[in-house]
């Protein structure tokens, strides 16, 4: 079993936004993403690092993974606690749900501070290219 620690940031809502992943089997850190993924949302961000994390478990050949997420909205929306209302979270979904099809995936959400690491992560991301674009504008 795979633990996936996931994590989207935007500056400015919307604004530039990056994802962390950590990927922990075993009690080891298999895996650590960091992604720029151009302007959108704060929910867009976190929907796409929870996807990054199950493609990458899918690359891995994982069956069963964990996800760990301090987003409370995208958590309970994929436990179908909440339903989905925004037109591109529907289509991320969707892309949840059908990279879910035929493993075993759970989803939990956790406080801000116990997903330091992916936090970390998704901020450096959006930094990042925040520091490029001002380097090009020079």
């Amino acid at each position: 079993m795979i633990i996936a620690f996931t994590d989207g940031a935007s500056s400015g809502n919307p604004g530039p936004m990056g994802i962390g992943v950590v990927l922990i089997k075993e009690g080891f850190v298999v895996e650590e993403l960091s992604e720029y993924l151009g302007q959108g949302t704060n929910n867009i961000a976190e929907y796409t690092a929870i996807i990054k994390a199950l493609e990458t478990a899918h690359n891995m050949g994982e069956t069963e993974v964990h996800i760990k997420s301090d987003s409370e909205l995208a958590i309970r929306q994929l436990n179908n606690e909440y339903r989905v209302k925004d037109p591109e979270l529907i289509l991320l979904k969707k892309r949840v749900d059908h990279l879910c099809a035929g493993i075993k995936v759970s989803f939990e959400h956790i406080p801000r501070e116990k997903n330091a690491e992916a936090d970390k992560l998704s901020k450096e991301a959006v930094i990042l290219a925040q520091r490029r674009q001002n380097e090009h504008n020079k």
